[in-house]
């Protein structure tokens, strides 16, 4: 297996402390906002043997395994990452698999650099993420229902949004939230941000559910995105917890550090909360307009102390092992490529020591046996 030196970007939201914190380090004073650990051509990880997109190149069957090679074509699939938000994201979603081949494709024969502000589709893959708190840590995930998100825009008595509030209560779900969000994004921009100031100014008054919107216009002062975000759940997970984030499904991480690991993608349309380029058209398009609870995921235990975070997709398998001081190593060779990230403690991995922030990849098949104490998740694939 092979240590990992992985880069942390600089995002302006990212939180100045947390990562520091959990690696030991002096803060620098400037945003840490994630870690990546993989093989993504934007940030790879480093290794004794090169960067580790050159190393699965060279050899992707050795690396990553017929069944993820035959599955996947020959690149690691997923991308892990800490996470530590300081401020709010973009509020965004992402495309399905068919919605991103056809959105490069069409990006592509228009000859769109894939570096210009304004394009929508850097690949033709798919982005479905999990986060896992490793702290208290706030988001926003889903539609709620129309008639929940008109209550709370009426309780802030803001004549502007009195419209909204007919429209959710006057529709069937799907049209409703898409009427809604499309008028919000469309609206007159001048008017729209003294729209926003007016609400902002009414979330700081009452406090309690209002509380997270208020904090949103805080930094982001007169962004419609401020109102679009008032019709997503608002979840603060507990240490443990996770959100999976689909195809579709409108989110924003708040604050707080995690793990995350998604597909193999950098594909992003953002609906505000943003000075980035917003397609409104294509984000309506690709937008689900279904209304649900956010499902918070705790992990499910597995044979030998593993506990797994399920979801619907292939190209990652997320789960975690607390280790106590005084068992025997437990032995997670797997015939698929593996990143272990010690979140906890100190954790042992066929020799290597791994303190908290540090991760080790392992090549499909590859022995790879971990003791503790302490916490170590384990990214892979199913194949």
């Amino acid at each position: 297996m092979d240590r990992l030196d992985n880069t942390v970007r600089p995002y302006a939201w990212g939180s100045t402390a947390a990562i520091p914190r959990l690696l030991g380090v002096e803060p620098t004073g400037e945003p840490q906002a994630e870690m990546w650990m993989g093989a993504h051509p934007g940030a790879p990880s480093r290794t004794p043997r090169g960067p580790l997109d050159r190393v699965v190149e060279a050899d992707p069957e050795r690396e990553l395994g017929p069944a993820a090679v035959a599955r996947f074509g020959p690149r690691l699939p997923f991308l892990l990452k800490l996470l530590a938000a300081g401020a709010p994201l973009s509020l965004q979603v992402h495309p399905d698999l068919a919605q991103a081949k056809a959105g490069f494709a069409d990006e592509e024969s228009r000859g769109i650099p894939v570096d210009a502000g304004h394009r929508n589709y850097k690949d033709a893959n798919h982005k479905p993420e999990l986060i896992c708190a490793l702290t208290e840590f706030d988001g926003l995930c889903g539609f709620r229902a129309p008639e929940a998100a008109a209550e709370l825009l009426a309780g802030l008595d803001v004549d502007s949004l009195k419209p909204y509030v007919d429209l959710l209560r006057a529709h069937p779900e799907e049209a409703a939230l898409r009427e809604v969000l499309t008028a919000v994004l469309t609206a007159d921009r001048e008017e729209m941000a003294h729209t926003v100031t007016e609400a902002a100014a009414a979330c700081d008054r009452l406090g309690g559910s209002y509380a997270p919107y208020a904090a949103i216009a805080h930094h982001y002062p007169g962004d419609p995105g401020v109102i679009a975000a008032m019709l997503l759940n608002h979840v603060r997970l507990q240490p443990g917890e996770a959100l999976f984030l689909g195809a579709g499904v409108p989110h924003a991480y708040l604050e707080g550090l995690g793990v995350e690991i998604m597909a193999n993608s950098d594909n992003v349309l953002r609906c505000g909360l943003t000075p980035k380029h917003v397609d409104v058209p294509e984000l309506l398009r690709v937008v689900r307009f279904e209304a649900g609870d956010p499902g918070v995921l705790r992990p499910e235990a597995a044979p030998d102390g593993e506990e797994v975070y399920e979801t619907p997709i292939a190209e990652f398998r997320l789960s975690r092992y607390v280790l106590p001081e005084s068992t025997a190593p437990h032995d997670l060779t797997r015939p698929t490529p593996q990143i272990l990230l010690c979140t906890a403690g100190s954790v042992r991995a066929d020799g290597i020591t791994l303190s908290p922030g540090e991760s080790v990849f392992v090549p499909a098949g590859e022995r790879a046996e971990v003791s503790g104490p302490g916490t170590v998740f384990r990214a892979t694939v199913i194949a």
